[in-house]
């Protein structure tokens, strides 16, 4: 049986911590904690089996820091690290029922731009060569924790599902505000997640199990996918210069019966927590039954720190960064001169623009370089979520991935082709599109045929597993100066 036929259906245990049992056993300050995979084989093994006998269905590898910015000038390389680890691991599972590997993933230890200097891409390679040698070593899950930056999760979860077919589960550490490191909050990195298609979403690291208890109803608020939660054992206290973690296994398994029965269906521990941690939360939740998951139909976009939910209130669209009728935008980006266009959108984030359209569409610019260089220049500046406004596909496919989370797509329409190529795209990357009700015969003058546009584009969505709740309808406006009947027929088909 696999992990996914099991996700949200029946009650899952990760493992506990490895980097504190390792200090246990003699990691010293500074080695490098996933070397211990060739050099103390039998200690990662005996680890991972107190873990799988303790009742624990998902045991994670030991590479949580195992990229190449790690490795670089030691005598390791990553792929050998990888394929070490998931074999100690299946070696230490071999033979238990609906047990599984998980590929660990963590931060790669450097900020990406605009923070720090780590490009987006190169995040992504560092990331790539983790899941390939993940995946040819035999992890039957992809694991991504401890992050703090939904920048850092796109890299990541994009590496993962270009280079395997596993499923991924992500794990964020958020402050006790319920911030990440780089300012999203809960519901702006549920909405990415699920926008990029994860499988599970949830909390670890950096908070004990009362105060990830305090943030799960914003998680349960907006989540539509199976909830996962891995608590350290309590806050981090220092005595006599050593880090200690002082929630006992009772204690902390009385608490994940708490998060279980709000709804959490994976539960697992972090630092500081022990086989004796996990063995008392197995004992304690096995039997609480896994609650089904509900769909909760929000529409919204967003940046890297801002959420415009759509149909809570009317949603305002800066419209100004088009060069149609510019001469001065236009001449902006022919000579590569961005500073009009970053004034122009501080501008309309200062007249109260909730979204704000990205058009850089003209035939003598490089559009996708220009299209990429503008959305990465105005997030840079700006928090408001972005609409990427282009009808060239290559200019949207690389905008939408270079994003920082969730964008407003425009747009789709019912012809054809149009659909084919936007889709696709919609789907990979996340996002909500705009759909225009026009096809292959132009506009519909009635109402019921811009409905039946309309209905097609939903119908074919589906096929591409994107939701109604990712789509916004446009009926569409002609000029009543064309036609005394076109407001009227606009307002029926809405």
């Amino acid at each position: 049986m696999k992990f996914i036929d099991l996700l949200g259906k029946e009650r899952l245990f990760f493992d506990g911590a490895m980097g504190t049992m390792l200090q246990k056993n003699g990691l010293s300050a500074g080695e490098i904690p996933e070397t211990w995979n060739i050099t103390h084989r039998d200690i990662v093994y005996a680890i991972h089996k107190a873990y799988a006998d303790a009742g624990c269905n998902i045991i994670k590898s030991n590479t949580f820091g195992a990229n190449a910015l790690k490795f670089k000038g030691t005598d390791y390389t990553v792929e050998e690290i990888v394929t070490s680890a998931i074999d100690i691991a299946k070696t230490a599972v071999s033979g238990k029922d609906k047990t599984f590997v998980a590929l660990d993933l963590g931060p790669t230890g450097k900020l990406l731009k605009p923070y720090g200097e780590l490009p987006f891409e190169t995040a992504y390679e560092l990331y790539k060569q983790q899941v390939i040698a993940g995946k040819k070593a035999g992890a039957d899950l992809v694991l991504i924790e401890t992050m703090g930056d939904t920048y850092e999760i796109k890299a990541a979860v994009l590496a993962a599902k270009e280079n395997c077919d596993l499923p991924i589960v992500v794990t964020m550490i958020f402050d006790e505000s319920g911030k990440l490191l780089t300012g999203s909050d809960i519901k702006t990195a549920v909405f990415m997640l699920e926008g990029l298609g994860v499988d599970a979403i949830g909390f670890n690291c950096g908070l004990g199990p009362r105060q990830m208890l305090s943030l799960l109803p914003e998680l349960l608020k907006y989540s539509s996918t199976p909830l996962v939660v891995n608590p350290n054992a309590g806050l981090p206290e220092c005595v006599n210069g050593v880090t200690f973690f002082n929630v006992t296994p009772e204690e902390f398994a009385n608490d994940l019966k708490e998060l279980a029965e709000m709804g959490v269906s994976l539960l697992g521990g972090c630092c500081g927590t022990t086989p004796e941690h996990l063995k008392e939360a197995v004992k304690l939740c096995k039997d609480i039954p896994v609650l089904p998951v509900k769909q909760k139909n929000i529409t919204a976009v967003t940046s890297y720190s801002k959420t415009a939910v759509i149909g809570e209130r009317p949603i305002i669209i800066g419209e100004r960064i088009n060069p149609t009728g510019k001469k001065k935008l236009k001449a902006a980006l022919v000579s590569g001169d961005s500073g009009d266009i970053f004034s122009e959108a501080l501008s309309q984030v200062e007249c109260g623009a909730d979204v704000l359209d990205v058009n850089v569409g003209l035939p003598e610019i490089d559009e996708p370089k220009v299209m990429c260089d503008t959305v990465k220049g105005i997030q840079g500046i700006t928090n408001l979520p972005l609409q990427i406004d282009t009808s060239d596909p290559a200019a949207m496919e690389q905008a939408l991935r270079i994003y920082n989370v969730k964008p407003l797509i425009n747009s789709v329409n019912g012809k054809k082709e149009s659909m084919e190529k936007i889709f696709p795209l919609a789907k990979k990357y996340g996002g909500v599109v705009v759909c225009l009700t026009l096809d292959e015969s132009g506009i519909p003058e009635s109402a019921e045929g811009r409905i039946k546009i309309a209905e097609k584009i939903i119908n074919t969505a589906k096929e591409y597993g994107i939701d109604k709740k990712d789509l916004i309808i446009d009926t569409l406006d002609m000029t009543v100066s064309t036609g005394a009947e076109n407001a009227k027929r606009t307002l029926q088909a809405l």
